[in-house]
């Protein structure tokens, strides 16, 4: 099994707030309608606290700011991921995500990686 791990930065004209709103109640329930077209097996938005323990990890480590989120989407396969993804519905769903994600991401400021768990 496989992830998918996007770690996000919110719009800049846009409140964490509303960026939480957005992810959670439009953009997540839209993904997962959808998911199987992708071969998408799970789908976890981790959705960063307001806490100042945040500000006090960054400055003891001279870290650069925290993202708003990390969505993470699991996978059978790297090849489940590469077909779901090719196939005519992964790329038309694809591109629809894409502009979904543009009403409250900044791309410019996230990343994207395809990881293996590894648990100890």
């Amino acid at each position: 099994m496989i992830k998918l791990i996007m770690c996000l930065t919110r719009r800049q004209d846009i409140t964490r707030e509303e960026f939480m709103e957005y992810w959670q109640h439009k953009h997540g329930p839209f993904f997962m309608s959808n998911a199987d077209a992708m071969g998408a097996i799970k789908y976890v938005q981790s959705q960063t606290i307001n806490s100042p323990l945040n500000e006090g990890m960054r400055a003891s480590r001279d870290m650069m700011p925290e993202y708003d989120g990390v969505a993470e989407v699991w996978f059978e396969s790297e090849e489940a991921l590469m077909q779901g993804m090719s196939s005519p519905e992964g790329q038309k769903l694809g591109a629809l995500l894409l502009e979904d994600e543009k009403n409250f991401i900044d791309h410019t400021k996230s990343s994207a990686f395809i990881v293996n768990e590894v648990e100890f």
